[in-house]
């Protein structure tokens, strides 16, 4: 399983870097409309560059022909490029996937609530899916029961596409979708910066701090 980061922030995503466990990120219009004052192709370009050789998906429009043309456009930026396409009521989402995939451009369908939507993403060739994990709670279905299924369609038929899952609030989400066994979680930069804590982990080495500093004033000298 593979950690992806959500986010369009250039210090954040060199900070994580940093960390050696993320292998992708993931974007969208609301990451970047918390970025005010940035060039959306400067920016892209940017993280395109630092992540390399690993994946960003970028997202374009949702009206076909235009995201077609755009996503031509956002391919010649780098080679680790993946086209977000929204998974389109009315299937056009889909024809896209076709039509870029069939280019060489890899895309990653996005807003996915349902297992049938995912099997579609996956039989039209998608080289990335993505289920939307607590966007799925709230409308009533098992988010984890949508993540195992989906992710059995593409072992059971050898399919080539990735399931990611996001659409995270709480480190605990992290777990349960864990647990359905995705190829990878995007997880925002603040839910990731939580993970690593807890009390009981931090008194303890408080404790051993301690009981270090002990030893070392009744440490016998050479």
């Amino acid at each position: 399983m593979e950690i992806f980061l959500d986010t369009a922030n250039i210090d954040q995503i060199a900070e994580i870097l940093e960390w050696g466990l993320i292998k992708g990120v993931t974007t969208n219009q609301k990451i970047f409309l918390s970025e005010k004052g940035v060039n959306f192709e400067e920016q892209s370009k940017k993280i395109l560059k630092m992540v390399e050789p690993y994946p960003v998906s970028l997202e374009g429009p949702n009206a076909l022909d235009e995201l077609l043309v755009i996503a031509r456009e956002y391919n010649k930026w780098g080679k680790n490029v993946v086209i977000k396409v929204p998974m389109l009521p009315d299937g056009s989402g889909l024809k896209a996937v076709k039509v870029l995939e069939s280019e060489g451009i890899k895309t990653n369908v996005t807003a996915m609530m349902t297992v049938s939507q995912a099997m579609l993403a996956i039989t039209a060739g998608a080289s990335y899916a993505s289920l939307f994990y607590n966007r799925i709670r709230d409308s009533g279905l098992d988010p984890v029961e949508v993540v195992k299924q989906s992710r059995a369609i593409i072992d059971n038929g050898n399919y080539k596409t990735k399931l990611i899952v996001g659409s995270i609030r709480k480190p605990s989400d992290v777990e349960e979708i864990a647990s359905g066994n995705p190829h990878i979680i995007t997880i925002p930069y603040k839910i990731l910066k939580e993970m690593p804590y807890h009390e009981r982990t931090v008194s303890t080495l408080e404790e051993f701090d301690k009981a270090w500093e002990e030893f070392k004033s009744a440490e016998k000298t050479c």
